[in-house]
């Protein structure tokens, strides 16, 4: 059900030849380097283009039309479940790294030090030397400008807004955290804190006026924009520094389709599981705010070939956050616009008051509108729909659950304490309800399949962890196991002899290399299914794919 993006890229490639030569195309499921874990050299992306996308557009079209395709109602699609699966997976349903995700701390577990760290801790702006205003911030809802430092390094610098002082900057730094360590690629995102006297206007710096025009930047605006942000109890400022992302600028990135530009961009992005999963870490972190603008991409290198890398950016608007303020009380309930509850509230005159209206959230200016006891995993949307996230399934969520799951509650806290939150009732009131919405999206995702993952042989039997046992969401279960001599061209499955248990059945001791056979699990629910396909080496046996049916 997978999509192996190797072997479309070498299609791809091998189309002229297609006419030429006699057809030898084989149907084996499995080849003999699978599972793929990255993504094959890149296709010279040079000609990709730079663009721009309109926030208007993006609400509308994204709010009236139906963008990307979408899951279908019957089973006309795959003959198998009638879904339509991720297309960015491996053989074991897992996302190669690449241009869009790396795998992280749930393949590769961080430690404490690693996670605060996060995609690096060296390159903060130097004050050794004053920053160099080199442009006003013109994008977005809230005051900053671009500087240089005296090594040279460019950061873009946010503020808070003054109504709630370090609400924005908290929940940019600790968010990017996570979404890195969830596997993401995002910017370097520093907190600092400065003085007047750190910047200075460059030379030849333009603004524009309220009509549009461009005019010399003064000092006098540098220090206008300073006093709509709040300052600390010593009296600096307090911001984020974003460090300059490598590369040429692409514009921002599309949750459905593909970039017609970019030659490895081959899966539909409402087809991609870290897109549909990403849903799922949104609404952990309440990133409400989840949409293309969000986004970027940029013109990298790999081995001296141009592709095109994909960033998540701008988080000031999560855990609670508005950038500008706090949160509405409706962010993760409803859509900006939707057309039952505005008629619902238009014919009664706003006389029913929606359930999110009656959250209880903390007096806490530095956090917002961020709870847990109404936040429901399931039902959690955006500010407008996103098609990406639409296309969820349950193995996507599966995916995505598992690695929430995977944070313990000191790695949740320590990840927190790098927002540096002055009143520590906010840190501790942040650092709660993610542990809560953490186990509500552990209960809510995690069981929708059998939750069993970390396959392997082991002392002549097959193994794996039950999530659900492993995180306290239900008691240790009974699976029941059948074994097949799987045929990998013909894909016909035939059961050996002896085999009805986990240990290996003894077929498999007297196969020879390249043989491949196949375990179906199965627990109460005959329809929540895992089969396991295992390929025969010289020395051992290794896991080759993984199924789940839900």
């Amino acid at each position: 059900m997978s999509l192996n993006i190797r072997r479309v890229l070498k299609l791809l490639l091998a189309l002229p030849l297609v006419f030429c030569v006699p057809h030898t195309t084989s149907a084996q499921k499995f080849y003999p380097d699978d599972p793929l874990w990255t993504t094959p050299p890149p296709r010279d992306a040079s000609g990709a283009l730079s663009r721009k996308l309109s926030d208007y557009y993006d609400f509308l079209s994204n709010t009236f039309a139906e963008l990307g395709e979408e899951q279908p109602d019957d089973d006309d699609d795959d003959p198998e479940t009638g879904y339509i699966p991720a297309r960015d997976v491996n053989t074991l349903g897992e996302v190669h790294d690449g241009g869009w995700y790396v795998n992280r701390h749930y393949r590769h577990p961080m430690t404490i030090d690693d996670l605060v760290r996060g995609v690096g801790d060296t390159r903060a702006p130097s004050l050794d030397g004053p920053w160099t205003v080199i442009a006003g911030k013109t994008e977005g809802i809230t005051p900053g400008f671009t500087i240089r430092d005296s090594s040279g390094r460019r950061y873009v610098v946010k503020f808070d807004p003054l109504s709630n002082p370090e609400i924005a900057t908290a929940a940019e730094v600790i968010s990017s955290k996570f979404f890195h360590a969830l596997g993401y690629h995002v910017p370097e995102n520093y907190l600092v804190e400065f003085n007047r006297d750190q910047l200075r206007v460059g030379d030849d710096v333009q603004l524009r006026d309220s009509l549009g025009q461009p005019r010399p930047m003064t000092e006098r605006d540098i220090t206008e924009i300073l006093l709509n942000v709040p300052r600390t109890a010593s009296g600096d400022y307090r911001a984020v520094a974003s460090l300059f992302i490598e590369g040429r600028n692409l514009g921002p990135f599309r949750y459905y389709g593909v970039r017609k530009d970019d030659p490895n961009d081959i899966v539909p992005h409402e087809h991609r599981r870290d897109l549909r999963g990403l849903g799922v870490f949104a609404a952990w972190l309440n990133h409400d705010d989840s949409r293309s603008i969000n986004t970027q991409d940029f013109l990298a290198t790999q081995d001296g070939v141009p592709y095109v890398k994909h960033y998540l950016i701008d988080f000031g608007s999560t855990l609670g956050s508005a950038s500008n303020g706090a949160n509405s009380p409706r962010s993760g309930f409803e859509y900006l616009f939707t057309w039952r509850p505005a008629l619902l509230q238009t014919f009664t005159f706003g006389l029913v008051v929606p359930s999110f209206a009656r959250a209880d959230y903390p007096r806490l200016p530095s956090v917002g509108r961020f709870e847990s006891e109404r936040f429901s995993a399931e039902s959690w949307v955006p500010e407008y729909r996103n098609a990406a996230f639409a296309n969820r399934l349950p193995d996507d969520a599966f995916w995505a659950a598992k690695q929430v799951m995977n944070f313990s509650d000191a790695e949740i806290r320590a990840i927190v304490r790098t927002g540096r939150y002055s009143d520590p009732a906010a840190e501790k009131w942040v650092a709660e309800t993610l542990i809560i919405r953490r186990d509500k999206i552990g209960r809510a995702f995690l069981t929708k399949v059998l939750p069993l993952d970390r396959f392997a042989i082991r002392d002549g039997s097959l193994v794996f962890e039950d999530l659900a046992a492993t995180h306290g969401l239900q008691p240790p279960q009974s699976y029941s196991i059948q074994w097949f001599h799987f045929d990998n061209r013909s894909r016909q499955m035939t059961p050996p002899p002896g085999a009805a248990s986990f240990a290996l059945p003894p077929a498999i001791s007297r196969a020879t290399p390249g043989e491949y056979f196949a375990s179906k699990i199965q627990g109460a629910d005959p329809q929540r299914t895992i089969t396991v396909y295992l390929r025969k080496l010289p020395d051992h046996l290794e896991v080759a794919g993984i199924e789940r049916s839900w």
